[in-house]
């Protein structure tokens, strides 16, 4: 059995589309908000399969939307991608970058002194 990989191409005009490498037809559902989304297309190509999913207009509002994407039959987690949106959004990331900043200052710090000690 051949392991299933997830490559996002691009997202686009409320698609968001990716390349999924399967030998067998793949069952994929898509979960937003704990429900399952529709419209979800598997298309076949040459090298696997095009996932296209519809993203709904209700997920395109402030704060950051979480799209996980599965296979039906073996519950594997085959990817996921996020839409981040609106003002808050952007000093949410802001103020999470600052921490992660302040916290690598922090480490390099105790690592400088237990260089010197």
């Amino acid at each position: 059995m051949t392991q299933k990989s997830l490559t996002p191409i691009r997202f686009e005009n409320a698609v968001w589309e990716g390349h999924l490498s399967s030998e067998s037809t793949p069952q994929v559902e898509v979960q937003y908000l704990g429900e399952q989304l529709p419209d979800v297309e598997l298309i076949p190509d040459d090298e696997g399969w095009v996932l296209r999913i519809p993203v709904p207009s209700s997920a395109v509002s402030e704060g950051v939307q979480c799209f996980l994407i599965c296979d039906t039959i073996t519950g594997e987690k085959l990817g996921e991608f996020t839409v981040i949106a609106g003002s808050p959004a952007a000093d949410d990331l802001r103020a999470e970058v600052a921490l992660l900043r302040a916290e690598l200052d922090m480490l390099k710090s105790a690592f400088r002194r237990s260089q010197v000690s």
